[in-house]
């Protein structure tokens, strides 16, 4: 079964998993924010199927800009709960893939941090395992 996403259904996949990863960053990270966006990155950039095709695209249109990480996460959190729908209705397997493909980010991207993660970093990742699950 082929599967056909719009530009705009990419456009909503790349600014959930890449802003899952922004949104760790961006969580008061004890060490360096750009460390843990680029493990992140490089965990999204080995997503595999159908998934992994969409973020290995050039990531034009989205916006990941925001004054605060408020602003950041009103874009970020609805993206996953509707990529998640998105792919259950289009491609079942591909939308575990997505949910997973995250969670090993998000993952990757908290121990870019030194030690433990904090407070912060834990209640982002409860908030973005919650948005992958509201789908």
């Amino acid at each position: 079964m082929s599967v056909t996403l719009t530009d705009q259904d990419k456009i909503t996949l790349r600014t959930a998993a890449y802003g899952a990863v922004s949104l760790l960053a961006a969580a008061g990270v004890t060490g360096s924010p750009h460390k843990v966006a680029t493990e992140g990155s490089i965990a999204l950039a080995s997503a595999t199927g159908l998934v992994g095709h969409v973020l290995a695209e050039k990531s034009t249109g989205m916006d990941l800009s925001g004054r605060s990480v408020a602003e950041l996460a009103d874009r970020v959190l609805p993206a996953l709960a509707a990529s998640v729908n998105l792919l259950r209705r289009q491609a079942p397997a591909e939308a575990d893939n997505f949910r997973s493909t995250v969670l090993v980010a998000v993952e990757a991207a908290a121990r870019a941090q030194k030690g433990e993660p904090g407070p912060i970093m834990a209640d982002m990742t409860r908030k973005i395992t919650e948005a992958l699950d509201a789908a």
